[in-house]
């Protein structure tokens, strides 16, 4: 006697996966807000420092470096209200994507040419002690933050965004959708007929009907 197959429990573990997306989508996008915003804000409050922050790296000319240093902050911090409403989200952490490989190449040139700077990604930056640099540090930050961003890129609808309000032809959450489809595919299949079993006697009781020779049928005797 063979044992019996374990309870496939795929479906269950990708229904739940579905379900649970879009709110990580949420919590994705409102950590990567929450770096923009911070990002932005203590950048905003000085942007001289700011500038300083980006000639530290010693690759613009220099009637770029306080365009761009006094630019940043404000960027950042409508990259944060976007991720935060929710709009456009896709293309929001695309340009997040994009600024943070930005960050991670400036960080990894200045780190390869023994430059000494802080990278001023949360205010301050410019040069430092060399004992006081932490390039691997800065660059393995960045990365998770990237993260976040490629997250965004992958799986754009969130919940409490407002892209599903404002685009209410494509479905908020498809996955919801998807599994009142496969509640229904189980309902049918629970409603589907059982198959009959196997009758011995039923194929003995055909044969003798098509064949009388074989089997005397049994009957009222007549006189």
């Amino acid at each position: 006697m063979s044992a019996a197959a374990p309870p496939d429990t795929t479906g269950g573990r990708g229904a739940q996966l579905r379900r649970a997306t879009p709110w990580i989508g949420l919590l994705a996008r409102l950590g990567l807000a929450f770096v923009w915003a911070y990002a932005g804000w203590e950048k905003a409050l000085d942007p001289d420092q700011a500038a300083y922050a980006v000639r530290g790296y010693d690759i613009l000319p220099d009637n770029l470096v306080e365009p761009i240093g006094y630019a940043l902050p404000y960027l950042e911090l409508g990259l944060a209200l976007l991720l935060i409403l929710g709009l456009g989200t896709r293309l929001v952490a695309s340009l997040s994507a994009l600024l943070l490989l930005v960050f991670i190449a400036g960080i990894a040139q200045a780190w390869a040419r023994g430059l000494a700077i802080d990278c001023g990604c949360f205010g301050g930056g410019g040069p430092v002690e060399p004992d006081k640099t932490a390039y691997l540090e800065e660059i393995l930050r960045d990365c998770g933050f990237l993260l976040l961003a490629i997250w965004l890129i992958v799986f754009p609808r969130t919940r409490w965004s407002a892209d599903a309000w404002l685009f209410p032809e494509e479905p908020p959450y498809p996955y919801d959708d998807d599994l009142a489809d496969e509640d229904d595919d189980d309902e049918d299949e629970d409603d589907a007929p059982e198959p009959r079993a196997y009758d011995e006697g039923r194929d003995e009781r055909e044969i003798a009907y098509r064949n009388p020779g074989t089997r005397e049928p049994k009957g009222p005797e007549t006189t």
